[in-house]
């Protein structure tokens, strides 16, 4: 973690922070704007067709499995974080990384043999694939992962051992798929991310509910819902690149947060809402997420 700066040891109160609190509720509002316009005007929806990368080997009680591991750019991509960083998350929570990717329909296939088998499209974000390429740790997660979707979407038991197949990126036909279209234009969820959670009394500090915007592609909004406390006074704040810390002096509550993007600390700002009871970060990113 990179060096904390303690942005606000006492925040100021309305009178100071009303013009940061009035940014933020703009930049709020003209989100839930575009969001209802693009939910009116989207389609549910996109057709893609993947493209094709490599192609996997297994097996289940019904016979050959054969995955086809392919790309799309129309595919979100996962948080962009260091293979270190992935470790770590993955150590404390499996479920802290997703990995976004399309699972298609089975599809009947003749092998090399002429011998029937089934056949399964899967696929990731195109970015990400050409960065798996060059790991042999994301591809394996990648299989995995794919292989768990497989087997939890269509109620398969395949076999753990599996092999790529040399001088083939696919078995059969890719088909195209249908993928749900953005929902949100300028507002993008960041899904579930790693809390430190460090043991604690059992009327120790509460770990109070946050929320994660990518308001612009350089800049991180968050909420921080503080229904206990009156005011700022008291609330500390401590953001380093990928982390954030915040506590108040009446141990009410504390909150020691990874995000999986670097974050410009010395530029970050906050303002607490009181008419909400929360707190509200701007933090610009130093590196913008591909």
């Amino acid at each position: 973690m990179a060096d904390s700066k303690l942005l606000v040891p006492e925040l100021n109160e309305a009178e100071t922070m009303g013009a940061e609190t009035a940014r933020f509720e703009e930049l709020l509002l003209q989100a839930s704007k575009e969001l209802q316009q693009a939910q009116t005007s989207r389609p549910e929806s996109t057709q893609i067709q993947p493209q094709p990368g490599f192609c996997i080997k297994t097996n289940s009680s019904q016979g050959k499995v054969f995955i086809n591991i392919c790309h799309s750019p129309s595919i979100p991509p996962p948080a962009d974080v260091t293979e270190d960083e992935l470790l770590q998350m993955l150590e404390e929570d499996q479920a802290a990384f997703r990995i976004p990717m399309s699972l298609g329909e089975p599809h009947a296939e003749l092998d090399a043999k002429g011998q029937g088998c089934t056949a399964y499209d899967v696929a990731v974000n195109s970015d990400f694939y050409r960065r798996m390429q060059n790991s042999d740790f994301l591809r394996e997660l990648v299989i995995t992962v794919a292989r768990e979707g497989l087997e939890d979407k269509y109620s398969l038991q395949l076999n753990p051992e599996w092999r790529i197949l040399k001088n083939r990126p696919f078995l059969g036909s890719i088909s195209q798929q249908n993928i749900r279209s953005k929902q949100r234009p300028q507002i993008q969820e960041l899904g579930n991310l790693y809390t430190a959670d460090s043991p604690r009394p059992e009327e120790g500090p509460e770990k109070p509910h946050l929320n994660l915007w990518l308001e612009a592609p350089d800049l991180l909004l968050a909420e921080i819902d503080l229904p206990k406390l009156d005011g700022a006074l008291g609330l500390s704040l401590e953001i380093g690149e990928n982390h954030l810390v915040m506590g108040d002096h009446q141990q009410l509550y504390h909150l020691d947060t990874y995000i999986p993007l670097r974050i410009n600390s010395e530029e970050s700002k906050a303002a607490f809402h009181r008419k909400r009871r929360q707190l509200m970060v701007a933090m610009p990113l130093l590196s913008v997420p591909s």
